[in-house]
């Protein structure tokens, strides 16, 4: 039996033409936190192999964490490094490299991550489709889920003591974000991943 991220990757990749040559082809995986963006993410790669790109590796550094720019929507992502490490070199050479943001440290670790070519790289994780980085994609997805489910989700996931943090803090962090920048309207294609919509919405 076909998995709801299956149909979703398949659903992806019915809307998209990728090159024969040495460009490749970026799709962008944003949406709602527990929303399945990972999980989608892991179905396409099964399908094909492609690059992924993790928007989780480019939160901002401690030094970089300022009252003013936290107060920008979608501000609290390194989405200057995104864009000048990642999608401008992969759209002119078709590779890039960076270097992991570490949670302890709350810098950069030392490993250098190379991404070779490859037809198809996605990236996902929230944040993602802020405006400085949407003219790189050739393909947009959002995903969406109400909100009951979401706080469920992030409790099965994270427990119940981090769920409400997201509830309380990141959850309006990325509503702000969605809102500001009109986010799931602007997309290719918008998937609600709740479990009672989900089947019939693709």
């Amino acid at each position: 039996m076909i998995s709801k991220a299956e149909k979703a990757a398949d659903s992806v990749l019915e809307r998209i033409k990728i090159p024969v040559g040495n460009k490749t082809f970026i799709i962008v995986i944003d949406g709602r936190c527990a929303s399945g963006k990972t999980t989608l993410t892991e179905a396409l790669m099964k399908k094909t192999g492609c690059n992924v790109i993790h928007a989780d590796h480019f939160f901002l550094r401690k030094e970089q964490r300022t009252r003013q720019r936290l107060e920008q929507a979608g501000g609290n992502i390194d989405y200057e490094r995104i864009r000048d490490e990642v999608l401008v070199p992969l759209k002119r050479e078709g590779t890039c490299s960076y270097r992991k943001f570490d949670c302890k440290s709350m810098s950069l670790c030392d490993e250098v991550i190379t991404v070779g070519f490859n037809a198809l790289t996605v990236v996902e994780g929230s944040y993602s489709c802020h405006p400085d980085l949407w003219e790189y994609y050739d393909f947009r997805v959002f995903l969406s889920v109400v909100q009951g489910e979401q706080l469920e989700r992030i409790k099965k996931r994270n427990g119940d003591e981090a769920a409400l943090v997201f509830q309380k803090r990141w959850i309006p962090l990325e509503e702000k974000y969605f809102d500001a920048y009109r986010i799931s309207e602007r997309c290719d294609l918008t998937v609600d991943t709740s479990s009672d919509i989900f089947d019939n919405n693709i």
